[in-house]
């Protein structure tokens, strides 16, 4: 399968590269990932777990940055072994453009799995795949722009309003009748009926 996307990131290219060969943020990043070890410059050892449809496993393996241009692109690839889940392998071509607002991120993933989530159907997997990819890359921008500005004066007073809003309804129920003490436990239809 492939599948390909960009994101705008709002910081120089020279912080996205470096971001992008961080095994903190990639670690943060990668969805699942429970360890991941830099083991040399361009080799990491990782401990993913990954639920795709029924079938949830455990994928250790290992990720390899190639055809490094820096700070302009590089191939992360890797490749994972669930056991009698099957494997999963592929990689990403990632491409970094200066951009009016910050860096442009370009990527075109290649992905192949076999065993047991093979026999799951590629819809079923392309559709997890794309989510995954999705949610690598918007962590990815989130992490390496740092938290977002405090919320405007006119979000605040929203929000106040939608609080006062929870406080009027929760008057208007006051007249309800109360939650019966420990040990009283009554099932919906009692309460309804009883």
């Amino acid at each position: 399968m492939k599948l390909e996307g960009s994101q705008l990131i709002a910081a120089d290219r020279a912080a996205v590269w470096a971001a992008l060969n961080d095994p903190e943020v990639l670690k943060v990043c990668i969805p699942g990932c429970q360890s991941l070890e830099k083991t040399t410059d361009t080799h990491f050892h990782a401990v993913v777990k990954q639920k795709v449809g029924p079938v949830s496993a455990t994928f250790n393996g290992e990720v390899e940055l190639t055809d490094l241009n820096p700070p302009i692109s590089y191939r992360i690839a890797g490749e994972g072994k669930g056991g009698a889940a099957g494997f999963a392998k592929g990689g990403a071509d990632v491409t970094l453009s200066e951009v009016e607002g910050g860096t442009e991120l370009v990527y075109h993933v290649d992905a192949k799995v076999g065993g047991k989530i093979a026999q799951l159907g590629a819809r079923l997997i392309d559709g997890f795949a794309r989510k995954q990819a999705d949610a690598f890359f918007s962590k990815f921008k989130e992490t390496v722009e740092g938290p977002q500005e405090a919320p405007s004066p006119a979000t605040e007073a929203s929000g106040a309003a939608a609080e006062g809003d929870a406080e009027t309804a929760g008057a208007e129920t006051a007249g309800a009748e109360p939650a019966p003490a420990d040990g009283e436990k009554k099932g919906f239809w009692k309460r309804v009926f009883g």
